[in-house]
């Protein structure tokens, strides 16, 4: 056999012989954990809806045209303390049961699905709406707080009326942080701020994400700092002290 001969045979014998894929070799490796990965069961759990507090689901009319994208769906929860609207995607159902007649129980339970399960994208929303739907429920009963706590000296927040082409008419948070200047942060819609010591500040809602979402915009100006231990703090929040730089 020629040099030419054998060199042909062996360039289509390589040609020939299979090479596993990246994906392949990622695969084939040992994993650093041996137990084997378990999904959450919060989207699974019922929900208890409390008598007072009315689920209403709205489903958009179905599109003219063709579109591969559908319209979300909204869910409305309405209670003692007000209503509060969520969308939801199309893959997620929410079937509501009565409490059986004759029993002492009033409260009714609803429970939430997914079309596919084992769709990853349906399943990372299954839990998520379902952790929504609760905080809302919650929200319109018995509302959310958040406690923001001014450690500092000369740290205090003060609770005036907004003036201005904008604030005028709303309630505004004037924080007194140590700068030059002071602090004058608008109260969002639906939110409740109130200020019982000057070193404390109260927001109260139906929302918790806009509860959250400004006392995270508060905490902002003055986050803090592990050596002195000052800054504003949210809730139960806590910082580990680190020990002083000494040349």
């Amino acid at each position: 056999m020629s040099t030419s001969a054998l060199r042909c045979r062996l360039t289509r014998a390589a040609f020939d012989t299979p090479t596993p894929s990246v994906c392949h070799q990622w695969l084939s490796r040992r994993t650093f954990s041996t137990s084997p990965s378990t999904s959450s069961k919060i989207g699974s759990s019922p929900l208890v809806i409390p008598p007072g507090v009315n689920l209403r689901i709205y489903s958009p009319p179905p599109p003219k045209y063709f579109t591969r994208v559908l319209p979300e769906r909204t869910v409305t929860v309405e209670g003692p303390l007000g209503q509060v609207t969520i969308p939801i995607p199309h893959f997620l159902n929410i079937n509501q049961t009565a409490p059986p007649e004759g029993s002492d129980i009033k409260s009714s339970k609803a429970s939430v699905s997914v079309k596919d399960p084992k769709v990853r994208q349906q399943r990372k929303m299954w839990g998520t709406v379902r952790a929504l739907l609760a905080n809302n429920i919650l929200g319109v009963t018995e509302g959310h707080a958040a406690l923001v706590r001014f450690v500092g000296v000369g740290y205090r927040a003060i609770i005036q009326d907004g003036g201005g082409r904008f604030n005028k008419g709303k309630k505004v948070v004037n924080l007194k942080l140590g700068y030059s200047h002071p602090v004058l942060l608008p109260v969002p819609e639906g939110v409740t701020a109130s200020a019982p010591v000057p070193t404390r500040l109260l927001l109260e809602g139906i929302n918790k994400e806009s509860v959250n979402s400004f006392a995270a915009e508060i905490r902002r100006w003055r986050v803090p700092e592990p050596y002195k231990g000052k800054g504003l703090f949210v809730n139960d929040e806590t910082i580990k002290m680190k020990a002083k730089k000494i040349k």
